[in-house]
């Protein structure tokens, strides 16, 4: 499955039709990782015909008057094109915002997917292909401030469940020597932001 990723900033590339027709005609899914406007990402499903999966950026509290159509993938499990996803939104508490959580309710929330997890794995013989973040993992791409420290529940995440990847944006990548690749036990972590396209075999 070739997937188009995206995150954190808008790009003129994928805003023009022409473009997108031309260069990404083989797209099978649109997938957000947060702090993508609305229309962006409609523009973009809308134009290459293919469905989108999301989960919401720390900056994304106006997708509660105004989501993008499409899958939110917040906690949920769900399958396509013979590839699981699970989704966990937002970043690490730092002003109280509506899509901030602190490392103690990030685990809760992994924990609370354990079961249908474990349910994916009996019906399919493994769990999660593709978990899909808006923050990094705690030591993994992130920053040393506050606002872009990762969380150490989706270090447990990929210790539990180990999933083949896991994408995340929310740290800006201007300078080429930022690493974006890392492999952490099982899981091939990326930072994707602005946008990276990615394809999946089905194992």
């Amino acid at each position: 499955m070739k997937i188009l990723c995206v995150s954190d900033t808008v790009v003129p590339q994928l805003e023009s039709a022409v473009n997108l027709r031309r260069r990404y005609n083989d797209i099978q899914l649109l997938l957000s990782c947060g702090d993508m406007p609305s229309a962006y990402l409609e523009f973009i499903t809308t134009t290459l015909n293919v469905p989108l999966f999301y989960v919401r950026g720390n900056h994304d509290e106006r997708y509660n008057e105004n989501p993008p159509g499409g899958e939110n993938l917040h906690q949920r499990v769900v399958r396509h094109g013979n590839l699981t996803f699970a989704g966990l939104e937002g970043s690490v508490n730092y002003n109280d915002g509506d899509v901030q959580y602190t490392d103690w309710q990030m685990n809760l929330m992994v924990m609370k997917m354990a079961p249908r997890l474990r349910m994916e794995r009996w019906r399919s013989g493994h769990g999660v292909d593709v978990l899909v973040a808006h923050s990094p993992a705690y030591g993994i791409h992130d920053r040393n401030d506050l606002a872009h420290r990762g969380f150490r529940g989706l270090l447990r995440f990929m210790d539990w469940y180990r999933p083949r990847y896991m994408l995340h944006g929310h740290v800006h990548t201007w300078d080429r020597r930022d690493i974006v690749r890392t492999q952490y036990k099982d899981t091939c972590v990326m930072n994707i932001n602005p946008f990276t396209v990615l394809e999946i075999d089905p194992q």
